[in-house]
């Protein structure tokens, strides 16, 4: 890799960074005396940064994205190579890597026909509130307008995604948001909101549908849902749930609008984590693995009963869908998704993700037998999240300065590992870990053991 000569100067680009970049998810005030954290290459999980220093990345870029790893050639040979043929066309008109990756999409997901191009997870959940807002106005005369989120998930920055924020933490300031938008209770049993529930999975859906009762269901449009909850503690599930899930959304002719943001394309060892529950959506969204960060892109995919409610030609033609995505028209997006999912297959990745996802769920087990302070350990495929507590009897939370601590222990030792970040007060206390999906037994027994041995520093 080679720069300007007044540019190969570490210390030269680092204050440049303090001085200029406005870092992500960060309180800058530590950068008056310390670094920001600068990176110039990655290679499967590894990362160096610009003082050349090594380090093994469990959070896959992050935020849960890299999922083929880093320093992939052939995704970056064919991303060049759709720039030189067309860089890019609004998505008013087809393109060859538009029309290919969609085909290939829905090849891996029954049931789904239609997809919807865009930039973020944010921008492709915005789309299924935009079209929920008009099939309510097209099609039901303006009632079920109003789209049920969960406690704990999250769907995005926009004004509008955080409308459907479950993370106070995350919506604070912000408001005032969207009206519409309802909240349902998180199915965490081990923070059970309904002690005395015989079956919680039973016990979550049962307040889903007195909510339901009480807003009215001619008034819901949707519920908006997290297959695995991720930055909100990675919540996995009770037995039951989406079954009944399901039969609430028929029962009351809801649409179902499943957030593969963070779970798509692999991380849970299954293409899509709703896959792994039955489920039937009406809605499916995805970014980040789409194409591991590569290229910008996601993807709002629906049925074509959804499809067919935006294409009456009324006479007012106002019943099409009048949206648009500028940069969902960038062609690198597609052809890197492609390659992207070629990589997923001829790997093997699918079934690599559910091996080492085993080992590392042994490994995390094992942790738990040796720290009081593991609370519970939660997840599924190469998608982990470990919950510290200060004592497991009360399950009070570890104070999330401690987590940090823990965090920073893994750093110094060369791993980065993540953490809940300013989403539930007294709840950031979960460690997050999302290794990409090549990662190797030894990979993941080093994760292992640098998060066993900074417990052991921040708590003994």
């Amino acid at each position: 890799m080679s720069f300007p000569a007044t540019l190969n100067d570490p210390a030269h680009i680092v204050e440049m960074d303090r001085a200029h970049v406005w870092h992500h998810l960060t309180q800058h005030k530590a950068f008056e005396t310390a670094e920001p954290p600068v990176f110039v290459e990655g290679r499967g999980l590894r990362l160096w940064d610009i003082h050349g220093r090594e380090l093994l990345d469990a959070t896959s870029g992050g935020v849960w994205t890299v999922n083929v790893g880093y320093g992939r050639r052939s995704i970056a040979d064919a991303v060049h190579a759709q720039l030189l043929a067309l860089n890019y066309y609004a998505g008013s008109a087809g393109s060859v890597p538009g029309s290919v990756f969609a085909t290939r999409l829905l090849g891996k997901m029954p049931g789904m026909s239609r997809v919807y191009y865009g930039n973020s997870g944010s921008e492709a959940n915005e789309k299924v509130f935009k079209m929920v807002r008009q099939i309510a106005a097209q099609h039901h005369g303006g009632r079920k307008w109003k789209i049920l989120y969960r406690e704990r998930d999250y769907h995005g920055t926009t004004l509008g995604a955080l409308s459907a924020c479950g993370q106070p933490q995350r919506c604070a300031d912000y408001g005032p948001f969207v009206p519409g938008f309802v909240e349902i209770p998180h199915c965490l049993e081990y923070r059970a909101q309904f002690h005395d529930a015989a079956d919680y999975g039973q016990a979550c859906a049962d307040a889903i549908e007195a909510i339901i009762l009480r807003e009215g269901p001619d008034t819901i449009g949707a519920l908006c849902l997290e297959p695995i909850t991720a930055g909100g503690g990675v919540i996995t599930p009770p037995p039951g749930y989406w079954e009944r899930i399901q039969d609430l959304c028929r029962r009351y002719e809801i649409l179902l609008h499943i957030d593969e943001v963070v779970c798509g394309l692999g991380r849970t060892g299954t293409w899509f984590g709703y896959q792994n529950y039955g489920i039937r959506p009406d809605f499916v969204t995805m970014a980040k693995g789409v194409a591991s960060g590569y290229a910008a892109i996601a993807c709002t995919v629906t049925t074509e009963a959804i499809f067919d409610q935006f294409k009456r030609a009324a006479p007012d033609d106002m019943d099409y869908f009048r949206d648009i995505s500028t940069f969902g028209g960038c062609l690198a997006g597609p052809a890197a998704a492609l390659e992207n999912m070629r990589i997923i297959e001829d790997e093997g990745l699918l079934n690599n993700t559910l091996l080492m996802g085993a080992r590392l769920h042994a490994n995390l087990l094992g942790l738990m037998g040796r720290h009081a302070s593991i609370g519970e350990v939660r997840g599924k495929g190469l998608f982990w999240g470990i919950e510290l507590v200060a004592d497991r009897t009360t399950r009070a939370p570890l104070d999330e300065t401690i987590v940090q601590r823990v965090v920073a222990e893994c750093r110094k030792a060369g791993v980065l590992i993540g953490m809940t970040n300013r989403s539930l007060p007294s709840f950031n206390n979960t460690l997050c870990l999302s290794p990409a999906l090549v990662a190797t037994a030894e990979d993941i027994d080093r994760i292992g053991e640098s998060i066993d041995r900074a417990l052991t520093a921040c708590l003994g």
